[in-house]
């Protein structure tokens, strides 16, 4: 797997227009202890795998120097796109193969799945893993281990979760330095990096200009600088990308590596849960609960989450929300064997903290990012998101279906990544909020003040009250449509063809598709819109797609108008959450989110609780048309408020 992804690394990177050459440029801090760990790994290896008797004795402090070695040397370079992954991915590995005495565990289960003959042998460095899952199974950190089947003919293996995050974090790291030169990074990344540095080495000072070279350093020291060939202007053009400046960005994209990991393990226990749930109790009203219970904290916490958040380095909260979620996730399943009724208040538990993580997330961003990429930032954070959707799913349905009756397995992998996110969040450099002093003499104001001042901010400011009252709007809408989807495939459409459950599925994967495509079209073209004007046409091409469900019963159109639906959604939610950043203070940040996530998401449970009811009297189809119209209806107002309109 490793050698895949370097090649997969090096050939995307030369089909994107990157030079093989640009790899002298690379300029890493400790590459001796990275270089030295590396030999001492593979030595050590092989004089195993050869039977030399005084390093197989030897094998847990030789292969721990030598993982000490290489992640000391990755984490002074974790700034470098990609190096924060592979750091994560070779911590795993180090943590498991420690803990089995120096060698790797092997789940048995994964093991028959990728091809391989039970009585195989697996050579010294790797013992077997029985398939049921237990108490010791954990104490061996079996999740860390090759768990992860490869059933290819030509590259048939069994990998961990380390292993994929070195592969793809090396991967990208060449990717990175095959497609960039120094010049494009410091034109690009000076100003962040320079804002950042601070927070890393205060006396150190932001790097000099470059000239329009490569300076190369050579074993003897000596400098030989390389011009810098012209590519194409296409490629030229999307190389300077906002996407590709934010990819080229070590701290923003270990933020959304982590991110995008941490969610496909969402979607993993939450597909393992309601299998859970639903074994042991046979009642969907069971399993329904489970998923009320983890939207009650959004409506009930958000604006004290948000205070307290502004009280606290926010890089500090998301690292400790991470591994809060990862430790209460471990209990699940436990809680499942000891009494199903303590699953409810895990889940409460896991979503508050939640609600502490996502307006830290949201103030880090715009001190990450210039203000130019801010856009873009936030429809790749969307995108990952979308992503986790679309094929996370896909992703846990498939493993969960592999576990079988093995389902703690899943909760288990969900904590795995969890504390990757954690450590990637770890390695992001950010530079500190600059606070301003409101205390009155040396007593800092009190919880319900500082509360209160994030909402008379909020009331006062005519573009954000107004944008958070239409997000509350189309977050009901978005509620109603959540609820009575199925139930709309049923009643109002033609089935003959295809049944209601597919249609459903249908719907739903077009929504997910039009997030994408709404993502991607908002971060490429939004830059060229008014964010006011961008928020608007959101909401009225949203409640415009949902009000014409109602007139329609043919699937084809309802499946087209549920991807517009999926469009629109993101060209309101990604503009609108970037105007926040964008106008909001620093230290108020944590509390503006704070109250606009209980306000939207609440309004979003509000809507799952009476959405049912509206359906049984009155049908979906006219229910949707009517809450469409309402969404037209709100975002055409922003056309009369000209602070909304120009913003």
């Amino acid at each position: 797997m490793l050698i895949g992804g370097i090649a997969f690394g090096l050939i995307a990177g030369l089909l994107a227009g990157g030079r093989l050459e640009y790899l002298a440029s690379i300029r890493l801090r400790l590459v001796q202890l990275i270089f030295l760990g590396f030999v001492l790994r593979i030595a050590t290896q092989f004089a195993i795998e050869n039977g030399n008797a005084p390093a197989d004795a030897l094998r847990v402090p030789l292969f721990g120097i030598a993982f000490v070695l290489i992640l000391r040397g990755l984490w002074a370079n974790r700034e470098q796109p990609g190096l924060s992954l592979a750091f994560v991915g070779i911590l795993l590995n180090t943590i498991v193969i420690m803990v089995n005495g120096g060698s790797m565990p092997v789940w048995e289960p994964a093991y028959l799945a990728a091809g391989f003959a039970p009585a195989a042998d697996l050579g010294p460095l790797h013992v077997i893993l029985p398939s049921v899952i237990s108490g010791d199974f954990l104490q061996r950190a079996g999740m860390l281990g090759d768990i992860l089947p490869i059933p290819l003919p030509v590259v048939r293996n069994v990998a961990s979760i380390g292993d994929v995050f070195m592969a793809a974090g090396l991967a990208f790291f060449l990717f990175a330095t095959t497609v960039r030169t120094p010049t494009e990074l410091d034109e690009a990344s000076r100003a962040a990096i320079a804002r950042r540095l601070m927070s890393i080495a205060p006396w150190r000072t932001p790097p000099a200009p470059q000239s329009a070279a490569i300076i190369a350093r050579g074993l003897g020291g000596a400098a030989t600088a390389v011009p810098i060939p012209s590519l194409p202007p296409i490629i030229e053009r999307v190389r300077r990308h906002p996407y590709v400046r934010l990819a080229l960005d070590g701290s923003f994209s270990a933020l959304w590596t982590g991110q995008l990991i941490s969610l496909i393990g969402d979607r993993i226990h939450q597909v393992a849960l309601a299998f859970v749930v639903l074994n042991a109790t046979g009642s969907p009203i069971a399993v329904g609960a489970v998923f009320l219970v983890a939207t009650l904290p959004n409506l009930l916490f958000g604006p004290i989450a948000g205070t307290l958040v502004d009280r606290w380095d926010h890089r500090e909260v998301m690292i400790v929300s991470d591994l809060l979620r990862a430790g209460l996730v471990l209990l699940i399943p436990i809680a499942v064997v000891t009494d199903l009724a303590l699953v409810y208040p895990l889940v409460f538990l896991v979503t508050t903290v939640s609600i502490f993580f996502r307006p830290a997330k949201g103030a880090i961003l715009p001190r990450l990012v210039a203000e130019d990429d801010l856009l873009a930032a936030n429809s790749a954070m969307w995108i990952a998101e979308t992503f986790a959707d679309i094929g996370g799913y896909v992703i846990a349905g498939l493993f969960v279906a592999l576990l079988g009756s093995q389902l703690p397995l899943a909760f288990w992998m969900d904590a795995v990544t969890y504390v990757a996110s954690a450590i990637l969040v770890a390695s992001v450099s950010v530079a500190s909020v600059q606070k301003v002093a409101r205390e009155v003499g040396d007593r800092r104001p009190g919880f319900l003040a500082e509360l209160r001042e994030g909402w008379r901010f909020l009331r006062g400011e005519a573009v954000l009250l107004a944008n958070t009252l239409q997000a509350t709007v189309g977050q009901f809408m978005l509620g109603i449509f959540l609820v009575l989807t199925p139930v709309y495939a049923k009643e109002a459409l033609d089935t003959q063809a295809l049944d209601a459950t597919a249609a459903y599925s249908f719907i739903e994967g077009s929504i997910g598709l039009g997030n994408l495509i709404g993502g991607f079209a908002i971060g490429l073209l939004g830059t060229r819109m008014a964010l006011g004007r961008t928020v608007i046409v959101g909401y009225v091409w949203t409640g415009a797609s949902v009000a014409a469900l109602a007139l329609t019963g043919n699937v084809i159109i309802a499946v087209g108008l549920a991807f517009g639906a999926g469009v629109g959604n993101l060209a309101f939610v990604i503009p609108s959450q970037t105007l926040v950043q964008r106008r909001t203070p620093p230290e108020l940040m944590g509390r503006l989110l704070g109250l606009r996530f209980s306000l939207v998401y609440g309004s979003m449970t509000i809507a799952m609780g009476v959405g049912g009811v509206l359906g049984q009297v009155f049908g979906a189809g006219p229910v949707l048309g009517v809450f469409g119209v309402i969404t037209i209806l709100v975002g055409l107002a922003g056309l009369l408020v000209p602070a909304v309109r120009d913003a």
